[in-house]
């Protein structure tokens, strides 16, 4: 969830600071307060444009620092190289220059807007009477319906990988141009890897023979001493100390046991233990004379060692490979492409009759998707359409059509949410409906439905109640409240019956001191926020039935 939010120099803002937490929070304010500011540092701090005018008047930049609770992001900062989240805890800052362009740092680590920007799309959803653009789109509106019906793509997805994997085949040889140079080309790069008998201890293993044998004087001396501390074999300084080998003295110490037994039993297990200690002393020793047998100190086999790296790597190289097992994945690839090649038309045909049969599972494979979709989608329409109803839309239809299309990664299908406002009036995409209401609500209502599976954690919402008021309002509340029992849900209403569900309230307000004009934002519990909803219902004048309308509001929602 977004824990807090510091804001300095922004437009309207000298400085702010809000944390949030769990639930719904909502935010409200006079129009023209700042809500609007608050809510571009937050898009900027998710990777927004930046815009150097809106850095406060007389002000070098803009700051804004976000500080997630996050789980699921690990992989993400992995690819990009970024620090790892302490605690769970994520950091982001962005610094917007008054003089143009912006920096930004996540975990402290300097890194792109574009970066950013993917990172917000997985913790963050913003929706607005403005913001439609998630809605309407192809892949937002298949990929809901798929996680809502739990459809299973895999079998789809293995069709379309071995068709796609056979397309590829057959244009390769199709756009082989000059077939003679290729096949040449493939030839020699085949024979040189395959000159080079590389096997996997190519790798780590004959780097470690390498060092070995490289410092084979040191590791033989330090061996020998190691063996005659031991045992006095090695012929080390060690053997020829007058205190003895470590398995000398441990069999003096066996001697004495032995004698103690005589008038203390117990010193029969302690010499049968020293003799399993004895006994792995002198295999230890055993052990390390024959590993150093082994290495080669020969010169000759030290600059075979070298001359079997440098060829390792500069195979590497060649072939921009990271590890010898990517060199020989290679080596099959350009195989099977030699082979293909040499019998370019009898491949080619071949390939043909084995993509006409991989074309017929994939739309085998695309018909069952098609028939789990089409279930899907009216368990969809009509759980969005129960929510609508509770949203104000009486009469509204929501439904999910399927429209065939030529088979391409994602199946066989378009899946187009469709709205019906009104009986009688034809249902139409959403991508058609132009009322900015209508589609935040449709929108809400389908994050009602899809709740749980909604992996995206923070959910904000942006005067989505704009033009509603009465019951419909009161509904749009009581939906943003069940809906932040799975999310951290961030709304920001002019909408008394709306923003009496917020388990915590903020209030933005503006003043003006020494000519300047300042936003800041605060949290208001008890009679404060009593006092802001009466604010809301009745204007600045809280008379005591306002007041009174206000603390009944919040008593009949505080749930």
């Amino acid at each position: 969830m977004l824990r807090r939010l510091k804001v300095d120099n922004l437009a309207i803002v000298e400085h702010a600071e809000a944390e949030f937490g769990e639930g719904l929070t909502v935010i409200t304010g006079e129009t023209g307060a700042g809500k609007s500011v608050f809510m571009g540092a937050l898009n900027l701090a998710l990777g927004a444009r930046a815009d150097a005018s809106a850095v406060r008047d007389g002000c070098r930049d803009a700051r804004i620092e976000a500080e997630f609770d996050v789980g699921a992001v690990g992989a993400f900062l992995e690819d990009q190289g970024l620090p790892p989240c302490e605690d769970g805890i994520l950091l982001v800052r962005r610094v917007i220059s008054a003089s143009g362009g912006s920096r930004v740092w996540i975990n402290d680590s300097a890194t792109s807007v574009q970066t950013l920007r993917s990172l917000g799309e997985l913790m963050v959803d913003i929706h607005g009477p403005n913001d439609r653009r998630s809605l309407v789109d192809d892949g937002f509106q298949r990929d809901t319906l798929d996680r809502y019906g739990k459809v299973d793509l895999s079998g789809y997805a293995s069709a379309w990988r071995a068709l796609a994997d056979l397309s590829s085949r057959r244009a390769a040889l199709e756009g082989a141009v000059d077939v003679a140079d290729e096949i040449e080309r493939l030839r020699h790069s085949i024979e040189e890897i395959d000159a080079a008998q590389l096997t996997e201890e190519d790798d780590e293993t004959l780097t470690a023979r390498h060092a070995a044998a490289a410092h084979a004087a040191e590791i033989v001396e330090a061996a020998n001493a190691a063996t005659s501390a031991l045992t006095g074999d090695g012929g080390g300084a060690y053997g020829a100390s007058d205190v003895g080998s470590a398995a000398d003295l441990l069999v003096e110490a066996g001697n004495r046991f032995r004698e103690m037994a005589k008038y203390h039993e117990v010193a029969n297990e302690w010499s049968e233990e020293l003799e399993n200690v004895i006994t792995s002393v002198q295999e230890l020793s055993r052990t390390v004379a024959d590993s150093v047998s082994r290495i080669d100190a020969d010169p000759e086999t030290l600059q075979a060692l070298d001359d079997r790296i440098s060829l390792v790597r500069r195979l590497k190289r060649k072939y921009a490979c990271m590890t010898v097992r990517e060199i020989l994945d290679l080596r099959e690839k350009r195989a099977q492409k030699l082979s293909d090649l040499e019998d370019r038309d009898a491949k080619i045909q071949e390939l043909n009759v084995q993509i006409v049969a991989a074309e017929k599972a994939v739309r085998k494979a695309g018909a069952t998707l098609t028939t789990a979709r089409r279930k899907a989608s009216v368990k969809l329409g009509e759980a969005v359409t129960k929510e609508l109803r509770g949203l104000g839309f009486l009469k509204a239809g929501f439904s999910v059509a399927l429209e065939p299309q030529e088979p391409d990664s994602t199946g066989c299908d378009l899946v187009v949410y469709r709205f019906e406002p009104n009986p009688g009036e034809s249902s139409r995409p959403l991508a058609q409906i132009a009322s900015t209401g209508e589609i935040a609500r449709v929108m809400l209502a389908l994050k009602a439905v899809i709740a749980e599976l909604d992996a995206i954690p923070v959910l904000i919402f942006d005067e989505i109640d704009a033009n509603l008021g009465g019951e419909t309002g009161r509904a749009v509340g009581e939906k943003l409240k069940s809906v932040s029992a799975h999310h951290q849900v961030i709304a920001i209403t002019h909408l008394p019956q709306s923003a009496v569900f917020g388990d915590r309230h903020f209030v933005v307000a503006k003043t003006v001191s020494g000519g300047r004009t300042r936003s800041a934002i605060r949290e208001v519990e008890g009679d404060g926020r009593v006092r802001e909803v009466a604010r809301m219902l009745g204007g600045e004048t809280a008379t005591s039935v306002v007041l009174q309308h206000a603390q009944e509001l919040l008593g009949m929602n505080s749930f």
